[in-house]
């Protein structure tokens, strides 16, 4: 049985990179036909090769979308949460998604009909906008994980993601890692052993992880090692 969405679903879905630049009765008769997909931790939601049949957008918990390979390893391509969506390109060219989709925490997903979006583009084509500008966003962030995997060491990438968690002006916070520490490395483009030599590192920032959250006593020097050249700079740092 189809679940229907609740206001405040909507409205997280109308803050996504995919609904923000489209007119309000254009996002609301979207939402009409859209419905909540509730996943349990470890559930997924499609695999490597199925084909796409909507686009979801996060109301609440973490996704990660990955890829097996021929090795056996798993890569992971990315890490959504709430208000962010994903598949857009795919689902309205009805392909095969070249990812798997899983439930890291429990989950729930507003998933809009591919169909339903393309009946709207032909009818208002200037809707198309809000398509290039999500699947713009999508590829500016692909660019940016490239960058952070290329240019940026360990305890970079490690200091950028806890920032992405801090609650913003704050200069200290406690957050909650979103999922295990073997996930947050799969993220990083790390090696669990990596990461616990960058979070050893951090602890000389004031920074001091247990199993589920990170005690952060200075943004303003995570930022500081965060925006550090990688091959300079980030000696007089650490």
């Amino acid at each position: 049985m189809s679940l229907k969405l609740s206001a405040a679903q909507r409205q997280i879905a109308c803050q996504s990179r995919l609904f923000a630049t489209l007119p309000p009765e254009l996002r609301d008769g979207l939402l009409d036909a859209a419905h909540l997909v509730q996943l349990r931790r470890g559930q997924v939601l499609f695999q490597h090769g199925d084909d796409a049949q909507a686009i979801h957008i996060v109301a609440d918990g973490w996704m990660k979308l990955y890829r097996i390979a021929p090795n056996g390893a798993e890569a992971v391509v990315g890490v959504m949460t709430r208000g962010q969506s994903f598949g857009e390109p795919i689902a309205l060219r009805r392909a095969a998604y070249p990812v798997s989709a899983e439930a890291t925490t429990a989950c729930d997903l507003v998933a809009v009909p591919a169909r339903a979006f393309l009946d709207m583009l032909q009818t208002r084509p200037e809707a198309a906008i809000s398509i290039l500008s999500a699947t713009f966003m999508h590829l500016q962030g692909l660019v940016e994980q490239i960058e952070q995997l290329k240019a940026r060491s360990g305890a970079q990438r490690v200091a950028e993601f806890l920032l992405e968690l801090c609650p913003e002006g704050a200069e200290s916070a406690t957050v909650v890692l979103p999922y295990d520490k073997a996930l947050i490395a799969g993220r990083l483009g790390m090696k669990p052993e990596s990461l616990s030599r960058a979070f050893a590192k951090l602890r000389e920032l004031g920074v001091k992880v247990n199993q589920s959250s990170a005690a952060i006593s200075s943004v303003s020097r995570l930022q500081d090692l965060a925006q550090a050249d990688a091959f300079g700079a980030m000696s007089k740092v650490i």
